[in-house]
């Protein structure tokens, strides 16, 4: 079947429409990062750049990293991105630009997002690396999307729901899975997390400044929630879009995250590049070894 040009936007120059990629400069490993800045810090471990670009907030470069092709890419903020990146991701690797039609092989990337996050569990310290085993989306991304109950853990989902006294007015969470591959390759370097991806920086993490939340006690139930061995240890905002676009359209993907604020401890630390860039020579050798 054809694709309309109004639902997939080709460029002039045969790149996606957000990203300004095109299938040849897209490699099969494939790092996100939220910040642009960030890619320099990919480039600078890189043996070679093929090629790069940039378009709004997303900014790319593919290289060598020990011998194998890596594309990063930044994000920006939010699992609304995170909707355009992995669509326009799949695209590049499954659509044939020239018919429109989706090519008869499929292409599996390997997709992982690095960035930071808050902690919020006593045990693990600032600085720590957390690796979301299972990432929990109350963004509502997934729930456009048809059979999202096909890659949801829906026993999770209800025990949370229970848990924590979910608000009828928000939109339902849903619990996904990273690659099991993904997992095993940081298991041995990274906390075991289970991951709040949250839909706002504020409210959506239980920050009050000058509006209450319409779950006062959110921060103090998502701490105590645990389930099939499994605790909520940390917030960010791009995880469950990324794990659960990832699961339906079959690719490999998941989240590792820097510590940088402990909302459990009340701390945090902005001196954290440093760390971070460890956390990018880590993810760069796991992926290519």
């Amino acid at each position: 079947m054809r694709i309309p040009e109004s639902e997939l936007i080709i460029n002039s120059d045969g790149s996606i429409f957000h990203l300004h990629i095109k299938p040849e400069q897209l490699a099969d490993i494939v790092i996100l990062a939220g910040d642009p800045g960030r890619i320099a810090f990919f480039k600078d471990f890189m043996s070679e750049v093929e090629c790069e670009g940039s378009s709004r907030e997303f900014v790319w470069a593919t290289g060598l990293y020990n011998g194998k092709r890596v594309t990063t890419l930044s994000t920006g903020i939010g699992c609304d991105n995170i909707d355009i990146v992995m669509t326009e991701l799949d695209a590049l690797a499954n659509i044939d630009f020239k018919t429109r039609e989706v090519r008869p092989e499929h292409r599996r990337l390997t997709i992982l997002r690095l960035g930071t996050c808050g902690a919020i569990q006593p045990e693990i310290p600032l600085g720590g690396f957390i690796f979301s085993h299972i990432s929990v989306g109350c963004d509502g991304l997934l729930n456009w999307y048809e059979n999202r109950d096909s890659i949801a853990l829906l026993d999770f989902e209800e025990a949370f729901k229970k848990h924590v006294k979910w608000n009828k007015h928000l939109p339902d969470p849903y619990f996904v899975r990273a690659s099991e591959k993904l997992i095993k390759k940081f298991e041995d370097c990274t906390y075991k997390g289970m991951t709040i991806s949250a839909s706002g920086f504020y409210g959506p993490q239980g920050r009050v400044v000058r509006q209450g939340l319409a779950m006062p006690d959110m921060l103090e139930d998502f701490e105590s929630f645990e389930f099939d061995g499994y605790k909520i240890t940390n917030f960010e905002m791009e995880g469950s879009a990324l794990a659960g676009m990832a699961a339906k359209l079959g690719h490999d993907a998941g989240t590792v995250c820097c510590v940088i604020a402990h909302r459990y401890l009340k701390d945090a630390n902005t001196n954290y590049k440093a760390r971070v860039k460890g956390l990018v020579e880590l993810v760069l050798e796991r992926l290519t070894a």
